[in-house]
């Protein structure tokens, strides 16, 4: 299924597929991302379903956008730095350690209200990472990812091409300093 981002039903229906453990294509405030619901279990492994569709490493963890930064808090006791999360929300990864976990995270405010609002009613994290196929560039057109994933996901929800646009600016906590690991759409000058 292909909606457009103006449809007055695709806030509803991205929920409605992402609370079902489908797949979708959605724009983000960078660019567009492959997403699906990041349960703590996994249960529904929407994360191997993507790395499926990738051709990515399963060992590679993907970005778990969240619907506020207030909600960073429920994932990890790391003290963020407030400059940090001046940048929120926005095109700014933190990557830290989880609680739940032992391991890292890695997550993201969006600066975008209308996924955020998808974030707030899906009620957890969802998955997000670049479309493209491992090892090659991210597409930036409408007609590229649909031609190339539109068989492969549940559904897409387009928003124009986006040209030139770049990934978030990925940034780790996880010893205490922060490194930056992939300068982004935000530049962080540490």
């Amino acid at each position: 299924m292909i909606l457009s981002k103006s449809d007055e039903n695709s806030v509803k229906k991205c929920v409605e597929y992402l609370k079902n453990s489908r797949i979708l294509i959605i724009p983000t405030d960078t660019v567009y991302g492959f997403s699906g619901i990041a349960l703590p279990s996994d249960e529904k492994d929407t994360d191997s379903k993507i790395k499926a569709i990738k051709g990515r490493d399963q060992t590679k963890p993907f970005i778990q956008l969240i619907a506020s930064p207030q909600d960073l808090k429920n994932y990890t006791d790391d003290k963020i730095p407030s400059k940090l999360l001046s940048y929120w929300p926005g095109p700014l990864t933190i990557i830290v350690n989880n609680k739940h976990t032992g391991n890292t995270t890695a997550f993201r405010c969006p600066g975008d209200a209308w996924l955020r609002s998808i974030l707030k009613e899906t009620g957890c994290p969802i998955y997000s990472t670049s479309v493209n196929r491992s090892g090659f560039p991210i597409l930036d057109t409408q007609e590229q990812i649909i031609k190339e994933f539109e068989k492969d996901v549940d559904l897409i929800i387009t928003d124009g091409d986006k040209k030139n646009a770049l990934p978030s600016t990925i940034v780790s906590i996880c010893d205490g300093q922060v490194k930056v690991l992939r300068q982004g759409a935000v530049t962080i000058n540490l």
